[in-house]
């Protein structure tokens, strides 16, 4: 009877695969434009190495082969998969209860790109995902190599590691290697983000999709925390949210100061030279900052690339209307299901009618902390 249900448990699981694959197949088939083949070829190539290295997380937890540490955190990850249902109001799905390990240190590498005299990102729009302001690819040797094509252009350029994305509900998505051996807390936030997508996905609106997972990571880590973690946890998450704050707020104010700058009317040559001096006086603002962080060195990476506009680019779009949604929270008394659906209805509306609602919720967060 063992071996009867093994082999039921393996047939399921290829007819499940196998499906997969037929769905990702008959997408290909049905997107538009030569240009875009090689694209989306890469795009399903990547997912299906995915699925073949998936594994049931119990499995993989009983497995005597596998590291204890791992073990470990798949545990945790479960954990942190189930409260997100139970707690948080989160789809209750497949998602995140199997493992993959990619044998790579990001699941994709995503590019971003924008005009040599302008801080806002060029998008590129896809079939089930809309218009966003990056590309992803699944070897960064891809990524690479479409960097160089978009800097050939005249355009910065940056290319960023990802360790974990969301399908939107379209397949049962993993924890992967490439964020399974995070901190406690900071594991159950990418599992919390990437489960949000799911809720509520506006195409062609990146700030508002992302802004509201990162609110809903936020509360959710803050219940985790009180439910499942530590003084220390705690200790290291505030850190962590006013590091983020700060560099955030550094970031915003040279975007800011470049925007100013680009909006002159002056010589090319000019405008390259007033360009550089801001990145230089930006580098040097993040050493005070850093210094004042005890020297926590987590945005080194991010600041080794030479900062352009690409790369500013790259943080505003998660942060924009963070204040907005945290405000249409607290409207909803922290109720999480009650925001959701208040944040479905919004997604509903035509953009116009979108970004007013959330300008004014933006506004009233502004007043309540004194900003204005």
């Amino acid at each position: 009877m063992a071996v009867l249900r093994m082999a039921s448990h393996m047939a399921a699981s290829w007819a499940g695969r196998a499906a997969r694959w037929c769905c990702a197949g008959v997408l290909l088939l049905l997107l538009p434009g030569c240009a875009q083949y090689g694209y989306y070829l890469q795009s399903v190539r990547g997912q299906l190495d995915i699925w073949s290295r998936e594994r049931p997380i119990p499995d993989v937890i009983t497995d005597t082969a596998s590291p204890p540490a791992l073990r470990d955190k798949l545990a945790i990850a479960l954990r942190a998969r189930e409260f997100a249902s139970t707690e948080l109001g989160l789809p209750q799905n497949q998602s995140y209860r199997r493992y993959a390990d990619l044998e790579r240190p990001f699941v994709v590498w995503n590019v971003f790109a924008a005009p040599e005299f302008s801080t806002q990102p060029v998008q590129w729009c896809f079939v089930m995902a809309g218009c966003v302001t990056y590309r992803g690819y699944f070897a960064k040797a891809d990524a690479d190599a479409f960097a160089a094509q978009a800097g050939a252009t005249g355009h910065d350029v940056y290319v960023g590691g990802v360790p974990a994305y969301s399908t939107l509900g379209w397949f049962a998505d993993p924890v992967l290697n490439t964020f399974v051996n995070y901190p406690a807390a900071e594991l159950a936030r990418i599992i919390f983000h990437e489960l949000t997508h799911q809720v509520a996905y506006v195409k062609d609106d990146t700030v508002f999709n992302e802004s509201f997972a990162v609110v809903v990571e936020r509360e959710g880590v803050r219940r985790w925390i009180d439910k499942h973690g530590s003084v220390q946890d705690r200790q290291l998450f505030e850190n962590q949210q006013r590091y983020r704050a700060e560099f955030i707020a550094l970031v915003q104010t040279y975007r800011g100061r470049l925007d100013a700058l680009y909006q002159q009317r002056i010589a090319p040559e000019a405008m390259r030279e007033a360009k550089q001096r801001l990145f230089g006086d930006m580098q040097r603002d993040y050493q005070q900052l850093k210094a004042s962080w005890g020297g926590f060195a987590g945005y080194d990476r991010w600041f080794a690339q030479k900062p352009n506009n690409a790369l500013l680019a790259s943080v505003a779009i998660y942060t924009q209307r963070v204040p907005a949604f945290e405000a249409l929270l607290r409207e909803q008394g922290g109720d999480l299901p009650k925001f959701f659906a208040v944040v479905k209805a919004l997604a509903r509306q035509d953009k116009a009618a979108r970004e007013a609602a959330l300008a004014r919720y933006g506004l009233e967060a502004s007043v309540a902390a004194g900003a204005l």
